[in-house]
C-alpha cells in the first residue's frame, strides 16, 4: 500500500522555521509527495497553460474573423439591393426606349408639323412620360427634344436640347450611342420641387429618318435618397464609412456631402478595379492600417465602399470577442490547473482507505465466490481490486446478455401476438362480400381489383408462416403486378418464367415483391412515351435457386447501384420499406442471416438500358420432394 507523509514531530524537522516553510507544511498537510507534484506541473500545468494560449490566439482569430465575414455578407447585401433598384430603373428605361412613337415625335426632320399636331404630340408624350413616373422608384423622367419643338421650353418634363450641352456628361451619353449612362450623384433644380439629390440614367435618342442626327436625350431621374436609405440600413462601426465610387475613383455619394465629387487615392483605385467580379471582397491599404471591404453594383460598375478609420471594421465586436476569451481562457486554466490541484490532494489522501472499501462491497454485494478466496496484502490493495474489477464485469456481462436475449425473446412474443389477433378469416369474408356486391352490380374492374386484393392478402398472411415456396411468392408478385395494370393501365407488361421442378422451392416470405415494386415505380414509371416491361425469371444453377428480376426502365449509374445495398442507407433514401434503398437493403439484410453471406442480391444497371436485380439462394425443397 502507499505511503505519504504526514505531520512529523517537530525535534525531526528543525527546517520548519525557515523560509517557505509554511508552503512545505501544506505540502505534507495535503500529503501529496514532491515527485506527483513535479509531474502535475510538467504533465498538466505546463501543457495546459500552452493549449489554452493557442485555443485563445485561434478562438480570436475565428471569431474576428466570423464578425468580418458576418459585415462582408451585410455589404454584400446592401450592393445587391442597389443593383437591384439600379436595374429596375434600366429595365423601365428600356420600355421607354423601344416606344416606337417616342421616336417618331421627336424627329428633328419633322419640323413642319402643325401647332394643333404638336399639341397632340405633347399630349401623347405626356402619358408616356407619366406612365413611366407612376413607378414608385422614378421621380422625374425628361426630355430633352430639338429647339424647333414648341414643347421644348416646358422646363417640366420637356426641355431644349440644348442646355443639356453644357452638362459634364453630355459627351459621355453621346459616347454611350443609345446605351445608358448614369450620372452620378447632383444636385437639379425642378419648377415645383425645388432643388432635389438625384442621380439620372441617361441614353441618346436618334432620329428615324435621319440616324446620323441626335433627335433627344432622355433621362430618368431617381432620389439620392433611394441609395442612402439602403445605406442607412448597414450597421457598422461608428469610424466606418460607406460611400459610392465609380470606376474612375470618383464618389457618388457619401455621407459626408463635401466629400461628393472628390477622388480617391490611386491605390484604393487600383484595388477595387482589379475585382472583375461582383462578389464581395476585403483589403488592407498599405500606407495605413485601414481596412476596406467593397462590393461591385453591377448595372454601374460601381463600387460600394466600407472603410474604417482604425484598422477594425467593428472594433466593439472584436473587444467583446477578446473579452469572452480572455475569460474562458481564464476558466479554462482554473478548471484544468486549479481543481486537478484539490482534487489530487483529496483522493490521494484517501486512496487507500477507499481501495479497501471497494474490494469489501465487491465481495459483499456478489461477485463470484472466488473472490472471498482473493488474498489481499498490505501493498497489493490496488491488484486485488482489478482482479475483483475483472470478477464483477464478467458477472455483469453475462447477465447483460442474458437479459438482451430475454428482451429479444419477449419482443418476438409481443410481435406474434399482436399478429395472432388479426382475423384473416373476418378479413377475407369481408373481401368476398365485396366482391360479390361489385359483381352484382356490375363493376367488373372492381370485382377483379378485389378479387386480386384478396389473393394479394391470402398469400402475403400466409397463415403467419415465415418462410413460403418459390410458386406462392411468384404468384403473390404477380397479383401485386395485376393490382398496379390497374392501377396504372397501358404503362407497362409483365412476364413470368419459372422452372416447374423448382416451384416448390423454399423461400423467405416478401423477398420479391418489394424489388418488383421498385422496378415498376423507380424503374419505368419514371420513363416518358414508353411501354414498360417487367420480367421475372426463376431457374436454378449449380445447386443455387436464382431469382432475376429486370426491366427495361430508366436505369441508373453503377455508383448509384452499389449505393442501394449498403449497409447505412441515407436518411433521404429512407422513404418506405421496399421501393426504395431501404426496401433492397432490408431484402438483400434477411436473405444474408436466412442462407448466408455468400448470397443475396446483385444490381446491374446502366442508365438509360435498365436495371436487372438477382436473387441468389440455396435450393432448399420440403423434406418429401428434396431432389
Amino acid at each position: 500500500m502507499f505511503k505519504f507523509g504526514g505531520a512529523a514531530h517537530p525535534a525531526k524537522r528543525p527546517y520548519r522555521e525557515e523560509g517557505g516553510g509554511w508552503f512545505r507544511r501544506l505540502l505534507r498537510r495535503i500529503a501529496i509527495p514532491r515527485q506527483w507534484l513535479i509531474a502535475y506541473v510538467v504533465l498538466i500545468v505546463i501543457p495546459a497553460a500552452v493549449i489554452l494560449y493557442g485555443y485563445y490566439e485561434r478562438s480570436s482569430t475565428i471569431l474576428k474573423n466570423e464578425v468580418m465575414r458576418t459585415m462582408q455578407l451585410t455589404l454584400e447585401q446592401a450592393g445587391s439591393n442597389l443593383s437591384y433598384r439600379l436595374e429596375h430603373i434600366e429595365e423601365i428605361s428600356d420600355a421607354a426606349f423601344m416606344n416606337n412613337k417616342l421616336h417618331e415625335y421627336l424627329s428633328v426632320s419633322d419640323t413642319d408639323q402643325l401647332i394643333a399636331t404638336q399639341l397632340e404630340v405633347i399630349e401623347d408624350l405626356r402619358n408616356l412620360v407619366e406612365s413611366v413616373q407612376s413607378n414608385s422608384d422614378v421621380f422625374r423622367v425628361r426630355l430633352f427634344v430639338d429647339k424647333s419643338k414648341i414643347y421644348a421650353g416646358e422646363k417640366v418634363n420637356f426641355f431644349s436640347l440644348d442646355s443639356l450641352m453644357n452638362d459634364p456628361w453630355y459627351n459621355d451619353i453621346i459616347a454611350g450611342n443609345g446605351g445608358i449612362v448614369w450620372s452620378g450623384i447632383y444636385e437639379q433644380s425642378y419648377l415645383e420641387a425645388g432643388n432635389v439629390d438625384v442621380l439620372s440614367a441617361a441614353r441618346m435618342l436618334r432620329d428615324p429618318n435621319h440616324y446620323d442626327q441626335i433627335s433627344g436625350v432622355m433621362m430618368i431621374d431617381v432620389k439620392e435618397k433611394m441609395v442612402s436609405d439602403l445605406l442607412s440600413t448597414l450597421e457598422f462601426s461608428s469610424g466606418t464609412q460607406v460611400y459610392l465610387v465609380d470606376s474612375e475613383g470618383t464618389i457618388i455619394d457619401h455621407p459626408d456631402r463635401a466629400r461628393v465629387g472628390t477622388r480617391i487615392d490611386e491605390e484604393m483605385v487600383k484595388r477595387l478595379n482589379a475585382s472583375k467580379d461582383s462578389g464581395g471582397h476585403a483589403f488592407r491599404l498599405s500606407n495605413n492600417s485601414d481596412e476596406v471591404m467593397f462590393t461591385t453594383v453591377s448595372p454601374t460598375n460601381w463600387k460600394l465602399v466600407a472603410q474604417s478609420n482604425g484598422g477594425q471594421l467593428s472594433p466593439q465586436a472584436v473587444k467583446m470577442t477578446q473579452r469572452s476569451s480572455i475569460t474562458s481562457l481564464l476558466e479554462y486554466f482554473a478548471l484544468f490547473t486549479l481543481l486537478p490541484f484539490v482534487l489530487l490532494a483529496i483522493i490521494v489522501r484517501g486512496m487507500s482507505q477507499r481501495v479497501r472499501k471497494v474490494i469489501n462491497v465487491i465481495r459483499r454485494e456478489g461477485t463470484a465466490d472466488s473472490l472471498d478466496e482473493l488474498t489481499v496484502l498490505s501493498n497489493s490493495d490496488f491488484l486485488a481490486l482489478e482482479r475483483s474489477v475483472d470478477h464483477l464485469i464478467l458477472r455483469v456481462r453475462t447477465l447483460v446478455e442474458e437479459k438482451y436475449l430475454a428482451e429479444i425473446h419477449e419482443r418476438e412474443a409481443q410481435l406474434q401476438a399482436l399478429q395472432a389477433q388479426i382475423n384473416p378469416h373476418f378479413l377475407y369474408n369481408t373481401l368476398d362480400m365485396i366482391n360479390w356486391n361489385a359483381i352484382g352490380k356490375g363493376a367488373k374492374d372492381i370485382s377483379q381489383m378485389i378479387d386480386s386484393l384478396a389473393k394479394y392478402f391470402r398469400l402475403s398472411l400466409n397463415k403467419g408462416k415465415s418462410i413460403v415456396s418459390v410458386e406462392d411468392e411468384v404468384k403473390l408478385a404477380e397479383v401485386y403486378l395485376n393490382i398496379q395494370q390497374n392501377r396504372f393501365p397501358n404503362t407497362f407488361d409483365f412476364r413470368i418464367e419459372v422452372e416447374p421442378p423448382i416451384a416448390n422451392c423454399q423461400i423467405p416470405k416478401l423477398i420479391l415483391q418489394p424489388i418488383v415494386e421498385n422496378a415498376l415505380l423507380h424503374g419505368i414509371r419514371k420513363m416518358r412515351n414508353k411501354r414498360g416491361l417487367i420480367t421475372i425469371l426463376v431457374m436454378e444453377e449449380d445447386g443455387d435457386l436464382i431469382i432475376a428480376i429486370s426491366d427495361n426502365g430508366i436505369g441508373m449509374e453503377e455508383e448509384r447501384a452499389r449505393q442501394l445495398l449498403r449497409a447505412a442507407p441515407l436518411p433521404e433514401e429512407k422513404t418506405d420499406s421496399s421501393g426504395s434503398s431501404y426496401g433492397l437493403f432490408n431484402v438483400n439484410e434477411r436473405i444474408k442471416l436466412y442462407a448466408g453471406d455468400m448470397y443475396g442480391l446483385a444490381i446491374d444497371s446502366q442508365p438509360g438500358m435498365g436495371t436487372t436485380v438477382t436473387i441468389r439462394l440455396r435450393s432448399e425443397y420440403p423434406p418429401d420432394l428434396s431432389q
